[in-house]
């Protein structure tokens, strides 16, 4: 059994100590919790699992890491604290541990990651002997394995799209809907996430890796914008009111040029309400959300995943999915060399030893 440590206990975290759980390879042997009230009560019951697990919340960082576990599944976010959560990466690498995580943007493509995220990694790698993998859903596995797979099933493909169409009114997580994607501000706030380059700087990634295993070069990586008012004041059952007049609605693309064509792209269409820009694309079932791929070619082939976790809430199954790659890449990484990892290194394997257990 690989001894592994959840580090967050919010939207990802829940997820991951209940596929830690699940893993017959995995034993969970600490989960670390930063708000004080989460400190003491049992793993089992902050992951929702309605039963104990016999793992007590710490916030003991030190303490935890100088146990020496094996595998580290860090969940805490990076969005608006890049540099703090690097830093934890890099004190579990340093450890000796193999470190998955979804929380930091630049390494998703490791190879072309600016040298203030990388270069510490490797550092850390070298001193400690661990290793990290960085991915996701969207970023992820919804534009990276995914798509390569089902585009060895065409004849010919003149094109890639990966889409997320999501329904944020689910998405548990008011500080990142409001602020970083800016829904229920006026339409003139310019929200972090859709500022110039920020696509890029999250999905540009996603781009070379698709790129790199296509083997193709690209010309250019382009963004485009759009932004939709609400027509009419809505309530959400998580976040509350979104004004009538202020932002209901995203739609944004990071497009990777290929002798001057948009040919590998990663499009978000994300609402706070379907009547918002209900011209735009949605899921097949008119649902809250779904992650599809459109091979455009000879054979066209369109696939979309719906996951749904926590009551049939999409916002947790596609959390879900992030986590069951990191988690299910945990054992091939301790088998493997220490090192910096992307998702063309990491196979994604089939669920042995799984199948029907609880």
């Amino acid at each position: 059994m690989i001894p592994t440590v959840v580090w967050g206990t919010g939207n990802v975290g829940r997820a991951a100590v209940r596929a830690v759980e699940a893993h017959p390879d995995l034993s969970l042997a600490a989960v670390l919790v930063h708000d004080p009230r989460k400190v003491g009560r049992d793993a089992g019951e902050l992951a929702g699992l309605g039963r104990a697990l016999g793992v007590a919340a710490t916030d003991d960082v030190e303490a935890v890491l100088a146990a020496r576990p094996r595998a580290v599944v860090y969940a805490a976010s990076g969005d608006l604290r890049p540099d703090e959560a690097l830093a934890d990466v890099v004190r579990a690498v340093r450890s000796g541990a193999v470190v998955v995580t979804p929380a930091l943007y630049p390494l998703y493509d490791q190879r072309g990651a600016p040298p203030e995220f990388r270069d510490p990694v490797l550092a850390a790698v070298a001193d400690g002997g661990g290793s990290l993998f960085v991915s996701g859903v969207d970023p992820g596995w919804g534009n990276d394995v995914l798509p390569l797979l089902i585009s060895g099933l065409g004849s010919t493909v003149d094109a890639i799209r990966c889409q997320e169409i999501f329904d944020y009114s689910t998405y548990d997580q008011e500080e990142s809907v409001r602020h970083l994607i800016g829904m229920g501000n006026p339409m003139e706030y310019e929200p972090l996430m859709l500022a110039p380059s920020v696509p890029t700087m999250v999905w540009g990634g996603q781009i070379r890796l698709m790129a790199r295993a296509l083997d193709v070069q690209l010309d250019d990586i382009r963004e485009t914008l759009d932004r939709r008012a609400l027509d009419a004041t809505v309530r959400t059952r998580t976040m509350g009111e979104f004004a009538a007049g202020t932002q209901g609605a995203v739609r944004f693309e990071v497009q990777g040029i290929v002798g001057g064509e948009p040919r590998i792209v990663v499009e978000h269409v994300t609402r706070i309400h379907p009547s918002c820009a209900p011209d735009w694309p949605t899921p097949p079932d008119g649902g809250g959300g779904a992650h599809r791929v459109i091979i455009e070619g000879r054979p066209r082939i369109e696939v979309t995943v719906e996951a749904t976790d926590e009551d049939e809430n999409r916002s947790a199954g596609g959390n879900a999915t992030a986590v069951g790659r990191l988690v299910n890449a945990v054992d091939w990484l301790v088998d493997a060399d220490p090192g910096l990892y992307d998702a063309l290194d990491v196979p994604l394997r089939p669920a042995a030893g799984r199948l029907g257990r609880k």
